[in-house]
């Protein structure tokens, strides 16, 4: 059982966790664009774990797209789709399809964006649409289904977290076939 308090100190880390880690894939050029390997995505499976944790996801998202090279457009639609994802990954029931949502969400609408940006809504936006939803989705895909359940798999086996994990969602394997 947590207090509103802890919820409340646990979306901070969460939210400072996600902008760090994406400024550390920016310093290495992985963070913004088509092929993106945004590590702190993997956090979006958190809120399986931790129901309520859905607006540290998206406030440590927006913080981070604050430095998009993509300006307003990607601080919109790019935490718009980590913000949808956490909330679809907070409802989903199977561990493995917690990692779906953002991998979805980020393909549809951050591949849309990055095509938008490049030629508006000209006649190459389709084939530029599919290409960078391809890309976005590949990257998020490896973080997301490789770091994200790494995440899933090793937190509940933490002593102090594991009481703030519903008994439902503890173990993988339960998790899994539930």
């Amino acid at each position: 059982m947590r207090s509103k308090t802890q919820l409340l100190a646990l979306n901070g880390v969460i939210a400072a966790a996600y902008a760090a880690l994406t400024l550390v894939a920016s310093a290495m050029n992985l963070a913004y664009g088509p092929v993106q390997f945004r590590f702190s995505e993997a956090l979006t499976v958190l809120p399986f774990l931790f129901p309520g944790t859905w607006p540290g996801v998206f406030v440590g998202c927006l913080v981070a797209n604050l430095l998009s090279p993509y300006g307003p457009i990607d601080i919109v639609i790019g935490s718009l789709a980590t913000l949808i994802a956490a909330i679809l990954t907070q409802k989903t029931n199977h561990a493995w399809l917690a990692p779906l949502p953002p991998v979805v969400c980020n393909m549809v609408l951050v591949g849309g964006m990055l095509a938008w940006y490049e030629v508006g809504f000209s006649a190459q936006f389709p084939a530029l649409f599919a290409v960078n939803a391809l890309w976005v989705g590949i990257g998020e895909a490896v973080v997301c289904y490789v770091l994200g359940i790494l995440l899933l798999r090793a937190i509940p086996n933490v002593s102090y977290l594991r009481r703030y994990v519903p008994e439902a969602r503890r173990s993988f394997r339960r998790a899994h076939s539930a």
